[in-house]
C-alpha cells in the first residue's frame, strides 16, 4: 500500500467536491453498506462488495444529500461509482484466501489490474473518510484530562458544584440498587404467600426508556402464554402421519429381510393401512 500511496493520494486531491461528497457518504455509517476487513500488504484493510454500493446510492438517505449527483436507477449508480475509482478513493481488489492460519483471519487483497465496477466485485477503501469527529474527539479528550488535573486550581464554587453533582449521581446509583434488592425480597415474600408472586416495577431491567421502566408499577408474576397451538396440533397429527408411514417402511423391510413370511404379511399391512386412514377420518 505504500508502494501506491503517493499515487492515491495525488489521485484523490484531483476529485471534485461532488465526488468526493459521494464518497464521505459511502465511507459512513448513514449509507448502510457492509463494510469487510481484508489484508492488504500486510495491512488491514475495509473493502466492500460494489452491489452494496449500489443499494446505498438508490437508499433514501442518499437521496437527501445536497450537491451530490443525483441517482435515479441503478445504470447511473454503476456509472457513478465507475466514473470515481480514476480518484482511488477506492480500487478493484481480488479476494484470495485467508492471511492467517485461521479460516476467519482477513484474507489477502490483491489489486486488479482491470479497474471498472461491477456489481459483483470487491473494492478496497484507501481513503479512511472525514477526520473532523476523530480531530474533535482528541481535544475534547485532552480538555477533559487537563481540567481533571487541574482541578485543584478550579474556583471553590466549581469544585463544591462538581461535588454536589458526584454525590447526586452516586445517590441515584445507590437508590437503583436498592429499590433491585426490596423487589427481590417483595417478590419471595408473594411467591410464598400469594404464588404465583407479584413484582415490583417487572420492567426495571427490560430494554425500554427510562420512564417506561417504572410503568406499571406492580404486576403478577405470571407465564407467557404460549402462542401457536393450532400449529402445535397441526405438527402433532403430521407426526402421527409420519410416524405411521414409518411403522409401513419399517414392515416393508421386514419382508425384504424374511421372505418366507412374505406372503402372509402383505394383507396384514394392507389391512393396518385401511384401518388406519379409518381412524383418521
Amino acid at each position: 500500500m505504500s508502494g501506491i500511496a503517493p499515487g492515491v493520494f495525488e489521485a484523490q486531491a484531483r476529485a471534485t467536491p461532488e465526488v468526493r461528497n459521494v464518497v464521505n457518504f459511502l465511507r459512513s455509517s448513514s449509507s448502510g453498506m457492509k463494510v469487510r476487513v481484508g489484508a492488504y500488504n500486510g495491512k488491514r484493510t475495509d473493502y466492500f462488495k460494489g452491489k452494496s454500493a449500489v443499494k446505498a446510492l438508490l437508499s433514501p438517505a442518499y437521496a437527501k444529500l445536497k450537491n451530490v449527483p443525483k441517482i435515479e436507477n441503478e445504470d447511473q449508480a454503476k456509472a457513478l461509482l465507475g466514473s470515481v475509482i480514476p480518484n482511488a478513493f477506492y480500487l478493484r481488489v481480488d479476494r484470495g484466501g485467508p492471511s492467517g492460519s485461521s479460516a476467519n483471519s482477513p484474507k489477502v487483497l490483491t489489486v486488479n489490474q482491470v479497474q471498472s465496477f461491477e456489481e459483483g466485485e470487491y473494492y478496497a477503501w484507501f481513503y479512511e473518510g472525514s477526520q473532523w469527529l476523530t480531530y474533535v474527539g482528541g481535544v475534547a479528550m485532552l480538555a477533559i484530562i487537563l481540567a481533571g488535573v487541574m482541578f485543584p486550581l478550579w474556583p471553590p464554587i466549581m469544585r463544591l458544584g462538581v461535588w454536589y453533582i458526584s454525590m447526586g449521581v452516586l445517590a441515584l446509583i445507590g437508590l437503583f440498587f436498592v429499590i433491585a434488592i426490596v423487589r427481590l425480597i417483595f417478590y419471595i415474600i408473594t411467591v410464598i404467600v400469594a404464588s404465583p408472586g407479584i413484582w415490583i416495577f417487572p420492567k426495571l431491567f427490560a430494554d425500554v426508556g427510562f420512564v417506561e421502566s417504572f410503568i406499571p408499577l406492580w404486576e403478577w408474576d405470571e407465564p407467557k402464554k404460549k402462542k401457536g397451538k393450532k400449529k402445535d396440533g397441526k405438527s402433532v397429527k403430521g407426526e402421527k402421519k409420519v410416524l405411521v408411514e414409518g411403522a409401513n417402511s419399517t414392515a416393508v423391510d421386514a419382508r425384504s429381510l424374511s421372505p418366507d413370511s412374505a406372503a402372509s404379511s402383505r394383507p396384514q399391512s394392507r389391512q393396518a393401512r385401511v384401518e388406519e386412514v379409518a381412524d383418521d377420518s
